[in-house]
């Protein structure tokens, strides 16, 4: 099925920058801005990335982050014309340190980061989907981590796509560059849900709504500590999670929403 295109409005002024960026109600909306490129990453967008996210991350006022892709898919991976225009290895590990530290900042940051997924997800568009906290894909969408097919085996996109889905489907994706469809892709644990490409931006809303009525101070608590504590065995995890829970217990949006638990209210937050 031919991916359907994903009408975005203009969100400011300058639409020719890589990525746009809009602001609404504690939602931040960026997005991919190289429809005629497949939203392939060149190094202008992952330089610009780098730098709207860094913002973000200081930014009180916003709780959680949707990055989408213009145009007909999400996105294609990195920008291949530009990558062989410079035949340098020098060139290429700065280039792929660049892009891993974009991918590192969207699991430090202390905003949610949900991707809304449609057309195409291949190589790094892959792994860009794995490396956001949550990811919503139009049920017509198709992921692949597929530089095996030009001889180059999808390293950096691996680390991303081997967190997310299990060891032997990983490497069913990174050995044979095939394309799996969306409900593969949520069945391996690639993707939270799937919708109708009609209902995409509605299911992410949905999704970005459950998590702003939720107090923000527990939210960055929890996506802070839920990282680390994967890196850690099993008993410095608990120690390491029963501090922070100990020090959330002290925050005032504790003791607002157990009160308004208790008298069946609902809960104002003064974390935001």
């Amino acid at each position: 099925m031919k991916p359907a295109e994903k009408q975005i409005p203009e969100l400011t002024a300058l639409a020719e920058l890589p990525v746009l960026e809009h602001h609404e109600n504690g939602i931040v909306r960026l997005t991919l801005n190289r429809p005629k490129q497949f939203n392939s990453m060149s190094e202008a967008l992952l330089t610009l990335l780098q730098e709207k996210l860094d913002a973000i991350a200081e930014n009180k006022d916003a709780i959680v982050v949707i990055l989408e892709g213009a145009g007909k898919v999400f996105c294609a991976g990195h920008d291949l014309k530009e990558m062989v225009a410079t035949r340098n290895e020098t060139y290429y590990k700065s280039l792929f340190q660049q892009c891993s530290r974009m991918m590192i900042t969207l699991n430090k940051m202390p905003q949610p980061v949900i991707a809304c997924v449609h057309g195409i997800a291949t190589a790094a568009g892959c792994q860009l989907v794995g490396a956001c906290d949550l990811a919503v894909a139009s049920e017509d969408t198709r992921f692949a981590t597929s530089g095996i097919n030009v001889g180059l085996f999808c390293s950096t996109p691996s680390v991303s796509v081997s967190r997310n889905i299990p060891r032997k489907q990983a490497m069913e994706l990174l050995l044979t560059g095939e394309f799996i469809d969306a409900e593969t892709a949520l069945k391996w644990g690639l993707i939270n849900r799937i919708a109708p490409p009609e209902k995409l931006d509605e299911e992410v809303n949905k999704l970005a709504d459950a998590i702003l009525a939720k107090s923000s101070v527990a939210v960055f608590t929890g996506k802070k500590m839920f990282y680390k504590q994967l890196e850690q065995n099993m008993e410095d995890a608990y120690s390491y999670a029963g501090e922070i829970m100990a020090c959330n217990m002290m925050a005032e949006d504790v003791d607002e929403g157990i009160d308004a638990f208790v008298n069946k209210r609902p809960a104002v937050w003064k974390g935001r």
